[in-house]
């Protein structure tokens, strides 16, 4: 092979090594928010419905899923209305510093605001001081929010 060839090969090899590291390098992932359920029918049901991948919107990142069409628009009018506070941690833990996944199926409206809990134990100790517990949360939130659940 000549040193021309050579190059050629060289120079191939290293585009396509660059070309697909590049692909890897932007693949996005996708986060499901609050399990899949819908989070406009916590404000509009007596209880949380499964949303489904026909109607879907994302925000900052995560993918949440919708009943239907209305509910959909709903939240992409006023996501803030619809969001779970602390990102949808369980309040309880983010009240004492922690980062607890929160169920779906436990969960509290406080003034129009969702609140979700780690499980029914936790959410009867949370229940005990709400005003108490959402104020410490909110203080904590500040301090954690950007933290792995493992830092913490």
């Amino acid at each position: 092979m000549n040193a021309k060839a050579m190059l050629i090969t060289v120079l191939a090899v290293v585009t396509l090594a660059t070309n697909a590291f590049a692909a890897t390098a932007t693949v996005a992932t996708s986060f499901t928010g609050v399990q899949g359920y819908d989070l406009v029918s916590y404000q509009n049901s007596k209880r949380p419905i499964r949303g489904n991948g026909h109607f879907l919107a994302v925000h900052d990142g995560v993918t949440y899923l919708f009943a239907n069409e209305a509910n959909r628009e709903a939240f992409e009018g006023n996501p803030q209305k619809y969001l779970p506070a602390y990102g949808g941690y369980c309040a309880f833990g983010v009240s004492v510093g922690k980062k607890f996944v929160g169920d779906p199926e436990v969960w509290r409206l406080v003034d129009g605001k969702l609140y979700l809990n780690l499980d029914e134990s936790i959410q009867d100790q949370w229940l005990k001081d709400v005003p108490g517990r959402i104020k410490t949360a909110d203080a904590n939130w500040k301090r954690i929010k950007d933290k792995t659940p493992s830092e913490l």
